[in-house]
């Protein structure tokens, strides 16, 4: 049975892989200048913890975030920021999941340049939570509470308030991502990573942003139908990512054959989005391109 707009089965545990918006206002375009150059290589990666909520609603949040050193191993609580300035670009768990769940994705995202808080929902397998949406608004205040890091503290100086943000999840997480450019919107976004999620709403003529869908063609969970009726329904720029023949989360977790294809389309989608990096968005086809992927996009 498909799933129709706002109807939904419910996820099992498998579903897990691995202030006010004063704060940023609109999205800016990106400005040019050396300031929002796109990094040239990987940096190490640092994460701090945050005990935020919205009213009643707990937001653990982790937040990883460049750090000066060699590139790889586990995060480094409490290391310095490295030199630089940098966008924010959230990850979202799914369904039992928390901040560490996907560490492949939030890791991936701050080593490439990005400030990624990953938030812990409250109600992590409240699945009418996320129809209602209070997870889109838990996504949209940690946001808030991330650009304000950039005015006292570590952070300080060290977060882009001015480029847009990014934000991206799977599954439950997903669909909280695409209630954010639809029924829930943030026009402070400007890239968006829905990963496995349904259609959540009309697109928001207020969001101006640039939305990459990843899907397993034969996800059992999230029908990789109503991916495609939300990506139909989106003006450009956007683009979708098929795993032919895959599940709900597989294509999230190294070694999986398009593991690759994953990783370096949602790296490059927000390089492309939040450092105006055209290298980047060039080389989508090639980052997505397997034997076991699709490719389709109309970027503007």
């Amino acid at each position: 049975m498909s799933l129709t707009r706002r109807t939904f089965l419910g996820l099992t545990a498998a579903a897990t892989a691995g202030l006010s918006t004063s704060v940023l206002g609109s999205a800016a375009h990106p400005a040019s200048g050396a300031e929002r150059a796109a990094p040239a290589g990987e940096f190490a990666v640092g994460v701090q913890q945050f005990n935020w909520n919205r009213g009643t609603r707990s937001l653990f949040t982790k937040v990883f975030y460049p750090t000066p050193g060699s590139p790889g191993g586990a995060p480094i609580p409490g290391a310095p920021l490295a030199d630089g300035v940098f966008p924010v670009a959230e990850w979202n768990h799914g369904a039992y999941g928390n901040s560490d769940s996907y560490a492949s994705q939030t890791h991936a995202i701050a080593s490439a340049g990005f400030i990624c808080p990953a938030p812990s929902i409250s109600d992590n397998t409240n699945i009418g939570s996320v129809y209602g949406g209070e997870w889109s608004r838990d996504v949209s205040e940690v946001i808030t509470r991330t650009l304000a890091l950039n005015t006292s503290g570590p952070f300080a100086g060290h977060i882009d308030t001015e480029a847009g943000v990014g934000v991206s999840g799977h599954s439950m997480g997903g669909m909280t991502i695409h209630g954010l450019v639809t029924a829930w919107p943030d026009d402070r976004i400007v890239a968006a990573v829905p990963v496995a999620c349904v259609d959540m709403g009309t697109p928001a003529a207020s969001v101006h942003a640039g939305v990459l869908f990843i899907h397993g063609e034969k996800d059992p969970t999230c029908d990789y139908a109503l991916a495609r009726r939300a990506y139909e329904e989106l003006p450009a720029s956007k683009a979708f990512l098929t795993h032919v023949g895959a599940d709900h989360a597989a294509y999230l977790n190294p070694g999986f054959p398009t593991f690759d294809q994953t990783q370096n389309t949602l790296v490059d989608w927000f390089r492309w989005r939040l450092y105006d990096d055209t290298a980047a968005r060039d080389r989508l086809p090639a980052d997505a391109t397997s034997s076991g992927t699709r490719w389709e996009a109309a970027l503007a």
